[in-house]
């Protein structure tokens, strides 16, 4: 049973949400404040927060960058607004899917599990896997990465898109198939999508990400991993 901590100001749409996520198995915790999603984000370390930008305190963008400063836990982002730019804005503060109201309380579900399924470690025994003369370890058992020796905190959307390309090291991904891939289900969105989660997953693990060597980008295609696996 996942713990879901869902921040929405109107009470029509969060006893909604509770409704159909506690019908779907999950414990939920609900909130109309910013302030205090916070901090229940930090005291009940959530699986996974469902996250309304409009809020009347402190805004669903702060409340996003401050949970992202200290946790990984998954954001799911749920607003009003469904203008392209705000959909890019929330991916570039670690948000791992959106949806925009109104909604259908069943495609939330859905989503949530999608997510859940991502994030959930799996316990296993595969040995780390090393690229590049050990510049990028990973340790899939454990869903893990190291690069240059230093433990990198990934969000479970950037995660799946760093297993893929390290699935098949050299193959070129179509933006299509990592959204695929990295979210479980076809995703009506557009190509900048992608690109925002690789400009996040290149800031943790590239020495500079203006010029990158691990997660390489192939005009006009999409991206392959630019190291070779070692042995």
């Amino acid at each position: 049973m996942a713990t879901v901590l869902v921040v929405e100001d109107e009470r029509k749409i969060r006893d909604l949400v509770r409704s159909y996520l506690e019908r779907d198995g999950h414990q939920v915790i609900t909130t109309a404040s910013g302030a205090e999603a916070i901090t229940l984000a930090e005291t009940v370390g959530p699986d996974l927060l469902v996250l309304d930008l409009r809020l009347p305190d402190v805004s669903g963008e702060d409340v996003a960058r401050e949970v992202r400063r200290t946790s990984k836990v998954p954001i799911l982002m749920l607003t009003a607004r469904s203008a392209g730019e705000d959909r890019i804005r929330g991916f570039e503060l670690g948000a791992d899917d959106y949806v925009t109201k109104p909604f259908s309380p069943r495609e939330l579900v859905l989503r949530v599990q999608a997510i859940l399924r991502r994030s959930v470690s799996e316990a296993g025994v595969d040995e780390p896997v090393s690229f590049g003369a050990g510049e990028l370890v990973i340790d899939e058992s454990r869903r893990e990465a190291f690069v240059r020796g230093d433990h990198v905190e990934l969000t479970p959307t950037e995660w799946a898109l760093l297993a893929a390309l390290v699935g098949m090291p050299g193959r070129v991904y179509s933006r299509l198939e990592l959204i695929n891939r990295a979210r479980g289900y076809e995703f009506e969105g557009y190509e900048r999508t992608i690109d925002s989660h690789v400009k996040n997953l290149r800031r943790k693990i590239e020495e500079n990400p203006h010029d990158p060597r691990i997660v390489l980008t192939v005009l006009g295609v999409g991206y392959r991993l630019g190291l070779s696996k070692d042995g």
